[in-house]
């Protein structure tokens, strides 16, 4: 996964543990896209004081997904419904009676819902 992505997506899960100036900047420069240059004239400090905080925050961030694992855990578990979808799906294509296709459709929604 791209470095953006884990980071945007990291700041999502733990973003409320940083510190406010940490998560405002992670927030403007990975979700935002505000560059360090906007940002450290938006707050009126350097643009080497944004690169380290938003370092400092990167680090937390990777620190927090090392001991709590809540984002690998969520890829996990959606990886995990996706496959029972296809097999629902396949054995709703190859089943003729109608009652077990509904019974499929309502547990294929259901599943839908926590991707």
């Amino acid at each position: 996964m791209e470095k953006n992505v884990k980071v945007s997506i990291l700041c999502q899960l733990y973003g409320r543990l940083l510190t406010e100036k940490q998560y405002e900047f992670l927030d403007d420069y990975y979700n935002n896209d505000l560059s360090l240059s906007e940002i450290a004239e938006n707050n009126n400090i350097t643009r080497q004081a944004v690169r380290d905080i938003i370092k400092k925050g990167e680090n937390k961030l990777f620190e927090y997904e090392e001991k709590l694992l809540f984002m690998k855990r969520t890829l996990n578990q959606e990886k995990k419904i996706e496959k029972v979808l296809v097999e629902l799906t396949k054995i709703q294509t190859t089943s003729s009676d109608k009652q077990i296709s509904k019974v499929l459709e309502e547990i294929k929604k259901e599943l839908n819902c926590l991707v």
